[in-house]
């Protein structure tokens, strides 16, 4: 008998250690803890697009229009969308959305984002992808429609990419001030910017839609891949971005951490100033394409993840062509060029923070294998985005970047890097202007491949630039975090859940 009471007096005592562990877990589960690569340039919204500013900021604010899991384009503010003509388009809102500061979100909010984002002055990077748009008005309580300049079949995959902010407190405290202290009506609202060191979001408990299922997010600026590997690892953090591919290998069988990888419409490419030598040159831009080996490079250093690419688009975008036939890898007919050539003289290979140095010391050494001279130049990100918006006469000689409008669609992915209204241009050719132009604005889907394809075919003779690779995204992660990947990069907070 007294056998048996202690027996039971045990187990209640077990079953109760146990339930206080669950809830210290729990507990501990309140903070999600997230390394990126780099500080955040913005978290303004309308400003820089790039993964680091990307990941903080989508999940303070709400968009128009959203993406689900599987890149359907899906309702988000707006609720219904018509086309009263092929360059008229009227969005009905949600009528139950606030502010985090307790503001109702209207219609003229939505058109200010919309005008303030295409207005020159206001000088967004992403203003390219909101080209065809006129004008917002509001014409109803809750509609906003959209005056445009031409049909435009990709619209709604750039009005995706477009936040919406509050017109009171933007024109009240400024531009400088409210990229500081954003204020949105996401699932996330913002708490604390320490510079250099981390960005502090709490959840919206009053959010209209699925609440996040952590009460605090810590996204932390942690630069060394290796750190970021220990972190998650140890448990430290509950996801590590942008981690290698051997680094994943490293988290098979970890009994903290797994590895997510997903291939992406993000590219690598090298980006080549056909108007400063020595690329002013055809020839050498014809060695330089002939010179890497991008197979090479992505079964040698990357792990076979990452995918050669031969055009400035990947097979998720609309306007992929299998008919474009971009230079071999030829070392021997690089050495040529640069012998009919002459020498040429020695250059920089800028590179940002952000990008995997491997990559670009593996290029320079098949540069200089070929007779190239080149030193890489490594810059932080905020500077190297500055650098590549010079345009085509003042940019980097060479640089190696990363491209992704998040909008599977050619439009937003070529017009961008090869249209001379953009501020990301790299060249200036009417030529091409007219064929991204008419691609743009046709609703003949054969037309639009078919421009699309001159364009392919113009990268890869004149060579402005040389696609290197579809790349794969790689996250380490918490076991414990159920975390869905998407091609197109999003990183939503309240699509995420602890599982036991």
């Amino acid at each position: 008998m007294k056998l048996h009471k202690l027996l039971v007096l045990s187990a209640g005592i077990g079953l109760s250690m146990l339930c206080l562990a669950t809830l210290a877990r729990a507990a501990e589960k309140q903070e999600v803890v997230v390394d990126l690569v780099n500080e955040p340039s913005t978290l303004d919204p309308q400003l820089q697009w790039n993964p680091d500013s990307y990941f903080v900021y989508r999940n303070i604010f709400d968009n128009l229009v959203t993406r689900d899991n599987d890149g359907k384009i899906v309702p988000q503010i707006a609720i219904a969308w018509k086309n009263l003509s092929d360059t008229e388009i009227v969005f009905t809102l949600r009528d139950d959305v606030r502010f985090h500061d307790g503001s109702p979100l209207t219609a003229a909010d939505v058109a200010f984002s919309i005008n303030r984002i295409i207005d020159p002055k206001f000088a967004s990077p992403q203003r390219t992808q909101f080209g065809k748009i006129v004008k917002a008005a509001v014409t109803g309580d809750h509609e906003v429609t959209l005056t445009l300049k031409a049909a435009s079949p990709a619209l709604l995959a750039a009005l995706a990419n477009l936040s919406i902010v509050p017109e009171h407190v933007v024109e009240k405290v400024g531009n400088a001030a409210f990229n500081l202290q954003p204020v949105g009506s996401g699932p996330y609202r913002f708490l604390t910017w320490d510079k250099g060191v981390s960005v502090r979001l709490a959840r919206n408990d009053n959010y209209w839609g699925t609440k996040g299922p952590f009460a605090t997010a810590v996204f932390r600026t942690v630069p060394d891949a290796s750190t970021r590997l220990a972190d998650v690892q140890s448990g430290a953090v509950d996801v590590a971005r942008a981690l290698t591919s051997d680094q994943a290998a490293q988290l098979q069988g970890s009994p903290n951490a797994k590895a997510l990888p997903v291939l992406t419409e993000r590219l690598a490419y090298v980006r080549i100033n056909p108007n400063k030598p020595p690329f002013d040159n055809p020839q050498l831009r014809q060695a330089l394409a002939h010179a890497i080996d991008k197979e090479g490079i992505t079964q040698g250093l990357l792990g076979g993840l990452d995918k050669p690419l031969g055009q400035m688009l990947t097979p998720a975008h609309f306007g992929w062509s299998d008919n474009i036939k971009p230079l071999p890898y030829d070392p021997d007919k690089a050495k040529s060029l640069i012998a009919a050539a002459g020498k040429p003289p020695k250059f920089q290979f800028t590179i940002g923070a952000f990008f995997d140095q491997r990559v670009a010391e593996a290029i320079q050494q098949e540069l200089q294998d070929v007779g190239f001279d080149v030193e890489i130049a490594k810059v932080d990100t905020p500077t190297f985005l500055q650098l590549i918006q010079k345009g085509p006469a003042d940019g980097p000689t060479l640089a190696i970047s990363t491209s992704s409008c998040a909008c599977q669609d050619a439009d937003g992915a070529l017009y961008s890097l090869f249209h001379s209204g953009s501020s990301w241009t790299i060249v200036a050719r009417p030529e091409i202007d007219a064929l991204l132009d008419e691609a743009a604005s046709s609703l003949d889907e054969k037309r639009r491949l078919a421009d699309y394809e001159k364009v392919g075919d113009f990268i890869a003779t004149d060579i402005p630039t040389v696609p290197l690779y579809q790349m794969v995204a790689i996250y380490g992660a918490a076991k414990a975090l159920d975390f869905q990947p998407t091609p197109n990069e999003s990183f939503f907070l309240n699509r995420m859940q602890w599982k036991e």
